[in-house]
């Protein structure tokens, strides 16, 4: 697959610039930032809770194997 190259990307802003304007580009540009911030922030509490969930699963059984280890 290609990459966009220079001049794709010129054209890209240039598109965006012609549908939104340039009065309305800040805005947008920050609404992108937080959209992706919040997207971001949500992904790591997700991870979080599953891993505490696979800790939770795992660790139990890690200490029923010692103690029949032990036995």
């Amino acid at each position: 697959m290609m990459g966009i190259g220079a001049s794709g990307m010129i054209w890209i802003a240039a598109i965006i610039l012609l549908l939104f304007g340039s009065r309305k580009l800040p805005e947008l540009g920050r609404a992108v930032g937080r959209t992706l911030h919040e997207f971001k922030k949500g992904t790591k509490e997700l991870t979080g809770e599953l891993e505490a969930i696979d800790l939770k699963e795992v660790l139990p059984n890690e200490h029923q194997s010692d103690n029949r280890k032990r036995a």
